[in-house]
């Protein structure tokens, strides 16, 4: 793996083949989201993962956010590496719309959407801001809590029901990757303010993603995670909000990647196999 910085952006790139994949991370996580992925790729491949503003080492970059910003990024770390026509865009949760939005723009070979990308409908009678509170309120909880020591940071995400009965190695470099501060008064890399400008853009601008979506040219492929965010039987993107997509996107490839929820869709071994699969071939 290479480290590098691109215009304050921290970037990660797996493998040194020809083929590039360009990967865009969720809304609190990091490029080390994509850790299981890169280590995993055939050979002709790389791919380069980023820390999007505000999280990672670029949490020290400014505002403001909101996914226009992080596409902008995404397409700056694409020129950065000479990713041209031939290269696969893929992003996980809010990276997914990341992703969208970025090759509405311009070309890729490919567009892979793994459980994030398509438009989330508001919650009855919620507006964007309680929805806002609903959604990401434990996750910006989590970003303003500090931790006695990094063991302590491990066992809040070991308990988290995404993780319970299922840690790796490489899901631990993610949580470590996270921290930053003093010890005794350790806490998460990602801004709170970040996450919410963001959180409440992918709220408000349904309407927007669902252009972008309709305005991309490359072959487009969803693969989604049948269980949720906490490991519920319902994931993000059940088959009755799938459906209205696949009428009005026909060429879209929808596939649900069997027994993983929302986090474990990028770590576990089989369902990274899938990803790796459907990304380079």
């Amino acid at each position: 793996m290479r480290i590098e910085d691109v215009d304050g952006l921290r970037i990660a790139t797996y493998g040194a083949g020809p083929r590039v994949i360009v990967a865009v991370h969720g809304i609190t996580a990091s490029s080390k989201a994509w850790e299981a992925v890169g280590r995993r790729l055939p050979d002709g491949w790389s791919m380069v993962a980023m820390d999007l503003r505000g999280r990672g080492h670029s949490a020290g970059l400014p505002g403001p956010y909101g996914l226009d910003r992080h596409a902008e990024d995404v397409l700056r770390v694409a020129d950065h590496v000479g990713a041209g026509p031939d290269a696969v865009l893929t992003g996980h949760s809010m990276g997914g719309y990341v992703a969208a939005l970025a090759a509405a723009r311009r070309e890729f070979a490919r567009v892979v959407l793994i459980d994030g990308g398509l438009p989330l409908p508001l919650p009855p009678g919620m507006d964007a801001d309680e929805a806002m509170v609903a959604t990401l309120g434990p996750a910006l909880a989590r970003l303003r809590q500090t931790f006695p020591s990094a063991e302590a940071y491990l066992e809040f995400f070991r308990a988290h029901p995404a993780f319970d009965g299922f840690w790796s190695a490489e899901v631990e470099e993610y949580v470590r990757y996270d921290l930053t501060g003093p010890e005794g008064a350790l806490r998460s890399r990602a801004v709170p303010e970040a996450v919410a400008e963001d959180g409440h853009w992918l709220l408000r601008e349904g309407a927007r993603i669902g252009d972008a979506l309709q305005n991309i040219e490359a072959p487009l492929h969803l693969l989604r995670a049948p269980r949720g965010l906490l490991n519920q039987d319902v994931g993000m993107f059940p088959d009755d909000l799938t459906a209205p997509w696949l009428v009005r996107l026909p060429e879209l490839r929808d596939e649900v990647v069997p027994d993983c929820n929302h986090y474990t869709i990028l770590f576990d071994d089989r369902c990274v196999a899938t990803i790796v699969e459907r990304l380079t071939s």
